[in-house]
């Protein structure tokens, strides 16, 4: 008897092993496609339960840890189907560094936040710890703070916040678990600085309950801002491109950049610099309603001082010679060096002069022009129509051995001269020269370029037609600087226009043009 009854248990229940299986596509399809998570109740007499109960499954390890049960097998029939989607977050089309959009909170853990779990007769076992992201900032800079992201990082941009969900306690633990970021290199001047939107970043218990990712990267996001001072083309390079090369160069282009305080014109102007740096689209945070999620983040843009980078601070050492190989390369522009011209060949050293149409123009430029021309260059006048095509004028500059121009941001396009070029500054009236030269001469020879400076006198300024001499202007200008930097921008940079001496500047040129040729 005895024994028939064990023969009788060893014998295969092939009828229930089949169901079994037969339903586990649909167990995953719920797990899968719907808000619930699959939590089994013991039924000792039923052999799908048996076998659910040693089924190895992958659950998202924050609802385990904090014990919701939202499922239980018995309710199966009743479920709906339906994905359930955040009221709050809109669905956002994904861009091409992203997969297909992801429904659901069972994948929400997807970036790092997945445990291994075994659910063996109503007991959770795990055999992998979960890891944990990382928040590390710094504000120890006097030109900008940043802030660095690790693990699963959540990006919301119309709400202009960053989720670091289950950060480890060597992160950076910020006063409730928020800290503010605006992602522009000027953080001194708070006046400039407000125009700039803040990002919030949330971790701790701020961050405990993030919303669902509904777009998942698989590459770094770089967010830094196209507000400020952008419109001006020497501080989009100082303050926006130069910063953005020195944070996001080191990806290889697999990284997506996000643009805060969006600007169409300016992402259009410094398209190649940005294809260069990305190979994916810029994403407008502002506009962006999406839920994205990153295996890694960083707000804010490393800025070392005006026009230059600092190997030192810069966490990779890069230099202003590598941005100019970089700039080089995104242009296509061919000339690396200059070759001094021989000057019985016949041939001239080309000289681009920058020609400014309102404040700070010169008013005999054709006679500038005339006297370069004599000297021995091959002029090319460079008015604002030129300029304005940057990629155009990065080929002209690139062409040329020599720069001229006024003091102002036209000048800023000197970083594309070649190798052993030269500029020369002409610096204003007014007791300008110091700050002329700390913006736009002492970056030069870390660019590889030779500068030479031309500063106008009292003679060579039309505010001589406006103020009689003995005016404060010519007597103690620096009286004026005394009173802050609106009197001298509306006086010596916005007020006044250069007359060049003309023998004198003939005098520059020829010293110039004995230093770019050979005999």
């Amino acid at each position: 008897m005895k024994a028939r009854r064990n023969e009788s248990r060893k014998k295969p229940r092939c009828g229930g092993a089949v169901a079994a299986w037969l339903l586990v596509p649909l167990l995953v399809l719920v797990v899968l496609k719907t808000d619930w998570l699959l939590q089994v109740t013991p039924r000792k007499s039923s052999a799908l339960n048996n076998f659910l109960h040693s089924t190895v499954c992958w659950l998202d390890s924050e609802r385990v840890r904090k014990g919701q049960q939202l499922f239980d097998v018995g309710k199966l029939k009743d479920a709906d189907p339906t994905p359930k989607t955040p009221d709050s977050v809109a669905e956002g089309t994904p861009s091409p560094a992203s997969s297909d959009e992801i429904a659901g909170d069972s994948i929400d853990a997807i970036e790092g936040r997945r445990e291994h779990i075994l659910i063996i007769f109503g007991w959770t076992y795990t055999d992998v710890a979960a890891p944990r992201s990382k928040l590390t900032c710094n504000f120890s800079s006097e030109r900008m703070n940043t802030c660095a992201m690790e693990g699963d990082v959540r990006m919301h941009g119309k709400s202009a916040s960053f989720y670091v969900v289950a950060v480890s306690d060597d992160s950076y633990r910020p006063e409730n678990g928020t800290v503010v970021i605006r992602p522009y290199p000027r953080k001194w001047e708070k006046w400039s600085m407000l125009t700039v939107r803040e990002v919030t970043i949330l971790s701790g218990a701020a961050a405990a309950a993030p919303p669902r990712c509904t777009v998942r990267h698989d590459v770094p996001v770089v967010v830094f801002s196209t507000g400020a001072y952008s419109r001006n083309f020497f501080h989009s390079m100082t303050d926006i491109v130069i910063p953005l090369f020195n944070t996001a160069r080191e990806y290889d282009g697999q990284v997506q950049l996000v643009a805060t305080d969006y600007k169409n014109k300016w992402i259009t102007q410094f398209r190649h610099i940005l294809a260069a740096l990305s190979v994916y689209p810029v994403i407008d945070f502002d506009a962006d309603d999406a839920v994205r999620c990153f295996p890694s983040a960083r707000v804010g843009v490393e800025g070392h001082a005006e026009l230059r980078i600092i190997p030192a601070l810069s966490r990779k050492g890069y230099t202003m010679t590598d941005f100019r190989d970089f700039l080089r390369s995104a242009y296509s522009l061919k000339r690396a060096w200059t070759t001094p011209v021989k000057r019985s060949s016949g041939q001239r050293p080309r000289l681009v002069m920058v020609l400014r149409r309102k404040s700070r123009s010169l008013t005999n430029e054709a006679e500038a022009i005339a006297t370069a021309t004599e000297v021995g260059f091959e002029v090319v006048a460079a008015g604002p129509e030129m300029v304005a095509d940057m990629a155009q004028f990065a080929e002209v500059v690139s062409s040329c051995d020599v720069m001229v121009g006024v003091h102002g941001a036209g000048l800023t396009n000197m970083v594309f001269l070649p190798n052993n070029g030269t500029v020369m500054q002409i610096i204003p009236y007014g007791g300008l020269r110091w700050d002329c030269y700390a913006e736009l001469g002492y970056p030069v020879p870390e660019m590889g370029i030779h500068y030479v400076e031309y500063e106008a006198t009292a003679e060579e300024t039309t505010l001589k037609d406006v103020y009689p001499r003995d005016h404060v202007v010519f007597t103690d200008p620096l009286a004026i600087h005394k009173k802050g930097f609106d009197p001298v921008y509306e006086i010596f940079l916005e007020g006044q226009n250069v007359t060049l001496d003309i023998d004198r500047f003939r005098g520059a040129m020829q010293q110039i043009y004995q230093s770019v040729t050979i005999s």
